[in-house]
């Protein structure tokens, strides 16, 4: 039998990158997956049909984690469609950089209200469909412990991911609800690839000082989350877990 076959679980930000790797590897064990998306419903799609094209069950569910009201009707469809929840995956989220003069209040409410607060409020949604336990696994960074120049807003969003990760474990264990940070370090996605980050010196620098000698793919982080998912981790909760190819401070 696979690791996650009967659990019903939800990754927002499902329809591209590491959320769709994610997506894909639970599917693979057997996850009925809500694949979460804001914008790209055609990502999304393409998301569910490589999932079910491997024999898995998954749909799309269109939700901004940035705005409250999109979170309570996004795991309303999923009670009624499901009636419960198994695993909550955080991926949503949003990253900008620059230089200390081009922050503005805009930039930093835009990131933490999707990247803290929406993650926040997606968990407290979330655990009330976990009425006999579950996995919470919150997408971090490896810029929450080891920030990057141009960076600040973005890293302090991801250090509170992680202090959020461990005050939860210890209010849900009680529960059985179990809460991790799964925080990966370079990973090979098409946001980077548009942006240019996947070639050049900066790129050649940050391969050169992982020591396993590449840069991540999103299945690396998928499986991860599998086993944070799965039944195998049942003792493990309150922990940031660097996904890095071996980077460390």
């Amino acid at each position: 039998m696979r690791r996650l076959t009967g659990k019903i679980t939800l990754v927002t930000g499902a329809s591209k990158g590491i959320g769709a790797g994610i997506a894909k590897s639970l599917g693979a064990e057997g996850a009925t997956v809500v694949v979460n998306y804001a914008a790209s419903r055609e990502g999304a799609d393409r998301t569910v049909a490589e999932i079910e094209n491997s024999g898995g069950q998954a749909w799309a569910l269109r939700g901004d984690f940035s705005k409250p009201e999109e979170i309570t009707r996004t795991f309303a469809e999923i009670e009624k469609k499901h009636e419960k929840l198994d695993v909550l995956v955080n991926n949503a989220g949003v990253a900008t950089f620059g230089p200390l003069e081009s922050v503005t209040t805009e930039v930093f409410h835009r990131l933490f209200n999707l990247n803290v607060l929406g993650l926040l409020l997606s968990t407290q949604a979330g655990v009330e469909l976990m009425r006999e336990g579950g996995s919470v696994i919150n997408i971090g960074s490896l810029a929450g412990s080891m920030p990057a120049a141009y960076g600040s807003i973005y890293s302090a969003t991801k250090t509170a991911v992680n202090n959020l990760s461990i005050s939860l474990s210890k209010e849900l264990g009680p529960k059985q609800i179990r809460v991790n940070a799964l925080n990966p370090g370079l990973v090979v996605t098409e946001g980077l690839e548009a942006a240019g980050f996947m070639k050049g010196e900066m790129y050649d620098r940050a391969v050169k000082g992982t020591p396993l000698g590449r840069a991540g793919q999103p299945d690396d982080i998928g499986k991860v989350a599998v086993f944070l998912a799965s039944d195998e981790s049942y003792w493990i909760t309150g922990q940031l877990i660097q996904a890095a190819g071996g980077v460390t401070l």
